[in-house]
């Protein structure tokens, strides 16, 4: 599978609006081991970071609930134990959909506020794309258990992983994962590495201009040695979740100049600058981006708002 294809098929597997479900089967999880105790693991979905050791394996989100059973065996592989704790960066099913298994085997299920509210209700998840799916709400065991509004920190296996809420931009309940010793950073969906632009779920309370300040915060909180997960895409660095911020910021930017010129949406989208940036079988493009950030604007203010 190429790298465009994956991520499209990882976001968009849940949704009705696919021509295609993926054959589960197929699936192969691949393991990165990023630090003593740390690792990544790839399959379809949203990319798991892993803390395994003495005090329990975490499991950074959980992809789709046909594979738990190959994510457990691939942290078996890992040497770790059975998952103690399941951290969502988000309610999106690709990240969040092996929650009801893993609830019942036992472990315990943590994210922000937000997330329980959204996977409890159910709702429109990208609402007006052409991805847009109803999601219906989960059940009581996919539910998170702990639920936090700024942030919380695990003091397990010798390091300390900090969730932390900055204001999301993806959604409205996107948590960043770091561990302090470590040094390794996951961005969830709030960085989709080696995408030309980034999927705001406006209908999930997402925002790009909270989105760029999550992103400067992440910034802030890392350094050159960082090893970044991201939500989808390959293990990067600082200077990639750099370039991905300063992506955004450009169209950030280039759509608060034109609102300045009292031009809309359409007369912008007629010479929409950012299609330098396009590239086929990108799973958002230009003007899906572009008409994402108007809508941040319109929607403003609304940093650090709770449902």
């Amino acid at each position: 599978m190429t790298r465009a294809a994956f991520l499209i098929a990882g976001a968009l597997a849940a949704s009705p609006a696919a021509a295609q479900q993926p054959d589960y089967s197929k699936v192969e999880i691949r393991t990165e081991v990023l630090a003593p105790g740390v690792a990544v693991l790839f399959g379809q979905g949203g990319n798991i970071g892993v803390s395994h050791g003495p005090d329990g394996t975490v499991l950074i989100d959980d992809q789709f609930a046909p594979l738990t059973d190959k994510i457990a065996a691939a942290v078996a592989a890992l040497g770790a134990t059975p998952v103690r704790f399941v951290i969502n960066t988000h309610w999106h099913g690709d990240h969040s959909g092996g929650n009801e298994n893993l609830g019942k085997a036992g472990a315990i299920i943590v994210a922000h506020d937000n997330v329980r509210l959204r996977l409890a209700r159910g709702g429109v998840s990208g609402a007006g794309t052409s991805f847009a799916q109803d999601v219906p709400p989960a059940p009581p065991a996919a539910l998170p258990v702990v639920t936090f509004a700024n942030g919380m920190s695990f003091h397990l296996n010798g390091d300390r992983i900090d969730a932390i809420f900055t204001g999301g931009g993806h959604t409205d309940g996107d948590a960043v994962l770091y561990w302090r010793s470590a040094n390794v950073l996951h961005t969830g969906d709030l960085m989709m590495n080696e995408a030309p632009f980034p999927y705001i779920d406006t209908s999930s309370g997402g925002n790009a201009l909270h989105l760029v300040a999550t992103l400067d915060q992440m910034l802030a909180m890392t350094n050159d040695q960082t090893k970044v997960i991201p939500g989808h895409g390959k293990v990067t660095n600082r200077a990639g979740l750099k370039v991905w911020r300063d992506r955004i910021a450009e169209g950030v930017e280039a759509v608060r100049a034109a609102r300045a010129a009292k031009r809309s949406l359409p007369q912008f989208l007629a010479a929409n600058p950012l299609k330098v940036h396009d590239r086929p079988g990108g799973f958002i493009n230009a003007d899906q981006f572009a008409t994402a950030v108007w809508a941040s604007f319109d929607a403003m203010p609304a940093r650090g708002h709770k449902h």
